[in-house]
C-alpha cells in the first residue's frame, strides 16, 4: 500500500468501500481517461459502472436506497477517482450536493419522490448560483422568481457553468425573489428545478444551448441555462413555500462540503502528479544514474510528498468537522485553498520532472497540467476563501 493519503480509524466498510474504487479506478478510469479526455468524450461506460457500485448514492441514507455514508467516505473516494481522472469525480459532485441539499433541507415529500432515483443514478443532479459577469459575487444575481396568480412562480434568466447541465434531471437553482427582505442574501430563494436530460428546450422555457468549451475538465459537460418563463409550483422550493428568502444560506451550506469534495479532487490529482513523477524520475538516467538520485530532483520529490499528505489532511479534518456537525466554514475554506494551490505545485513540479517529455499529449502529465488550475476557481477562488478564512477567524478571535 502507498504510503502517502492514508487515512486512519476508518471503518472495515470505509476502507472495503476505498479499496473497492481504488481497483475501478486502476483497472476502469487511468487505462482510459487519456483517449477519452482528448476525444472530449463522455465516460459512458465508466458512468455505468460507477452506478452499479452505488456511487451515486454513496451518501443518501439507507431509507431512500443509498449507502448512507459519511462526507469523509466520500471525499476520500472523490480523491481516488480524481485520482484516476478529475472529470468522472464531476460527474458525482454536483449530483451530491443536491443530495446534500435535499437529505438536510428538503421536506418529507421531496426526498421521498426525489433520492430514491438519485441513489440509483436514474435521476442526476445540477448546482446553479452563478451567472454571467456575476462569479462569486452572489449578491448580484439576477434570474429572478416572480410570483404567478395560481401560487406559483415564473422563472426568468440566464445561469452559468453547470457542470452536469445537460444530463441531469433537476438542477438546484439560486434565484432572486423579490420578498423586500432586509439584505440581498434574503430575497434569494432556492428552487428545485426538474427537467428532461439533454440539450435544447428540456421542458418549456427551459434551454440547455450546448457545451461550453474548456482547456481542461474534459468528457463532462458544463453548461448555460436559459430561463424564459419556466412556470414551477411552490411545492419546487428547496423546502417548501415556507422557506422562501431562505436559498443563499442553504446553498452556502452545499458549498461548503463542494469545498470539501474540490479539496479531494486537487488532493487525488495531486497524489497522481507524484506518483507519475517518481516513476518517471526512477526511470529516466541523466549524467550515469537516475534523476530521482540527483538531490535537485530527490529534493523536489520530498516537498511534493509533504504537500500532498498536508492537503490530505486538512481535507480529511474539515470533512470529520462537518460530519459532527461542527461549523466548518473556515475549515472547508483552508482545506480547499491549500490543497488546490499545493495540487497545482505539485502537477508543475511533476511537469518539470518529465522535462520535454511532459510537453508532449502523449504523457499523463500534461493533462494534468491542464486540470488543475480549475481547483483554483472551482467553488470560489483562492481569494473567496481567504475572505471566508479571514472573516471565521475575526469572529473567534476579533472580540
Amino acid at each position: 500500500m502507498a504510503r502517502l493519503a492514508q487515512t486512519s480509524d476508518l471503518s472495515d466498510v470505509q476502507k472495503e468501500i476505498l479499496a473497492t474504487v481504488r481497483r475501478f479506478v486502476d483497472r476502469d478510469v487511468i487505462p482510459a481517461a487519456q483517449e477519452l479526455e482528448h476525444a472530449d468524450a463522455y465516460p459512458e461506460r465508466i458512468v455505468e459502472t460507477m452506478a452499479a457500485m452505488g456511487l451515486f448514492g454513496l451518501t443518501i441514507p439507507e431509507e431512500y436506497g443509498g449507502l448512507g455514508e459519511s462526507l469523509l467516505t466520500y471525499a476520500l473516494v472523490v480523491e481516488e477517482i480524481a485520482r484516476g481522472w478529475m472529470s468522472v469525480s464531476g460527474v458525482i459532485n454536483t449530483h451530491f450536493i443536491v443530495a446534500y441539499l435535499l437529505m438536510r433541507h428538503g421536506t418529507p415529500e421531496q426526498r421521498e419522490r426525489l433520492l430514491p432515483r438519485m441513489a440509483s443514478g436514474e435521476l442526476r443532479g445540477a448546482f446553479s448560483m452563478s451567472e454571467p459577469d456575476v462569479g462569486s459575487d452572489v449578491a448580484a444575481i439576477r434570474t429572478k422568481a416572480t410570483p404567478a396568480p395560481d401560487g406559483g412562480f415564473v422563472l426568468s434568466g440566464r445561469k452559468m457553468w453547470l457542470t452536469n447541465g445537460a444530463r441531469s434531471g433537476i438542477v438546484a437553482t439560486l434565484v432572486r425573489d423579490e420578498l423586500g427582505a432586509d439584505g440581498p442574501h434574503r430575497n434569494m430563494t432556492a428552487f428545485l428545478v426538474e427537467k428532461e436530460p439533454g440539450f435544447g428546450t428540456t421542458r418549456p422555457g427551459l434551454t440547455i444551448p450546448g457545451k461550453l468549451e474548456k482547456m481542461g475538465y474534459k468528457g463532462i459537460e458544463t453548461t448555460e441555462m436559459l430561463l424564459d418563463d419556466v412556470r414551477v409550483s411552490g411545492d419546487d422550493v428547496l423546502g417548501g413555500p415556507g422557506r422562501r428568502g431562505r436559498g443563499f444560506h442553504q446553498m452556502m451550506d452545499g458549498i461548503e462540503v463542494g469545498r470539501v469534495n474540490v479539496a479531494a479532487r486537487a488532493c487525488g490529482i495531486a497524489l497522481r502528479a507524484f506518483e507519475l513523477a517518481v516513476a518517471y524520475a526512477g526511470r529516466r538516467s541523466a549524467f550515469g544514474r537516475p534523476i530521482a538520485e540527483h538531490q535537485a530532483i530527490a529534493f523536489k520529490l520530498a516537498e511534493m510528498a509533504t504537500k500532498v499528505e498536508a492537503a490530505h489532511l486538512m481535507t480529511v479534518n474539515a470533512a470529520r468537522l462537518k460530519d459532527a456537525g461542527g461549523r466548518g466554514d473556515v475549515e472547508a475554506g483552508m482545506a480547499k485553498l491549500l490543497a488546490s494551490e499545493y495540487c497545482v505545485e505539485v502537477t508543475q513540479e511533476a511537469f518539470r520532472i518529465h522535462g520535454g517529455y511532459g510537453y508532449s499529449k502523449d504523457a499523463e502529465i500534461e493533462r494534468l497540467m491542464r486540470e488543475a488550475p480549475f481547483l483554483l476557481i472551482g467553488e470560489g477562488t483562492s481569494e473567496i476563501q481567504k475572505t471566508i478564512i479571514s472573516r471565521g477567524l475575526l469572529r473567534e478571535y476579533g472580540a
